[in-house]
């Protein structure tokens, strides 16, 4: 919080940067984006930061239901992240062949639709930092009609807002 109380030109670059991906998105709507960055705030634990987020993702016209689902995806992505780091880092055959059993039926039918589903799990594994679910959630949103350039938007997003989260953490 020391870069808070000092000269603003500190945190201009985050200023703008944070502006910029919440509200001037080619490829992402506001409400996209805001959910992306609740994600974000949910990934990282940061309490204050979901509650402000949840607000302004409802008054750009996300439902109850998304936001749940929000939190959801995230805390599979979580789960999928350690455990497919794992099997990456290891690579042993045994580890690598056998059933992972993590439930995931919440990726089947999402309500914000398989595109977005897969676009928030990328973001989160990206921040995570697991390369097999990067790979394959990029590849699946591919696959459900985006394109690169909504994919590059919505990791910037999740890249600026983990900035944020550093420093109000």
């Amino acid at each position: 919080m020391a870069l808070l109380q000092v000269n603003a030109r500190y945190i201009r670059d985050l200023k703008i940067n944070t502006g910029n991906v919440l509200n001037n998105n080619q490829h992402l709507s506001r409400k996209e984006a805001l959910l992306l960055a609740l994600a974000v705030a949910v990934n990282e634990k940061v309490l204050y930061l979901q509650e402000g987020l949840t607000g302004l993702s409802k008054d750009a016209g996300a439902t109850d239901e998304e936001i749940a689902e929000i939190i959801a995806c995230t805390s599979l992505m979580n789960t999928n992240n350690v455990f497919y780091r794992f099997r990456h880092f290891m690579k042993k055959e045994f580890y690598s062949n056998t059933p992972a059993g993590i439930k995931m039926s919440i990726m089947m039918n999402p309500v914000l639709g398989k595109e977005f589903f897969e676009l928030v799990s990328l973001v989160i594994s990206s921040i995570n930092g697991c390369e097999m679910c990067v790979t394959s959630h990029e590849q699946s949103v591919l696959q459900h009609g985006s394109s690169e350039s909504k994919v590059l938007e919505a990791v910037k997003l999740g890249a600026v807002m983990k900035g944020v989260v550093a420093v109000l953490s």
